[in-house]
């Protein structure tokens, strides 16, 4: 049988925890570990000599990544504009924080919050 100091201690730990995934504000990214990262959830598209198509710029980052920013953002689609594959790029989505979420716009090549 459990002493009462190790249920004590048990139970606190538990809720050391638990309360560990939820003390910031916000909807997302409440666990300590993700506090301080932004994602950026974007759908994209390209337009090139009057022709669209989609745009992932995940597959513009180095493999594994995944923590993409406003600021990172704006530098991949400056690359893909800067180096002639898209002339303007256009589209909307959500920046996740430890703040909560966001909409945000992708308008003319141009990230606006």
């Amino acid at each position: 049988m459990l002493s009462a100091v190790q249920i004590i201690a048990t139970v606190a730990l538990v809720a050391w925890m638990i309360t560990g995934f939820t003390p910031l504000p916000g909807r997302w990214l409440r666990w300590k570990m993700f506090c301080r990262a932004t994602f950026t959830i974007t759908s994209l598209t390209g337009t090139k000599d009057g022709r669209t198509a989609p745009v992932n710029v995940y597959n513009y980052l180095s493999p594994g990544s995944f923590i993409l920013g406003p600021p990172q953002l704006q530098t991949v689609l400056d690359h893909l504009t800067g180096s002639g594959r898209y002339d303007r790029i256009d589209g909307h989505g959500r920046v996740l924080s430890a703040r909560g979420e966001q909409r945000v716009e992708v308008r003319g090549s141009r990230v606006v919050l």
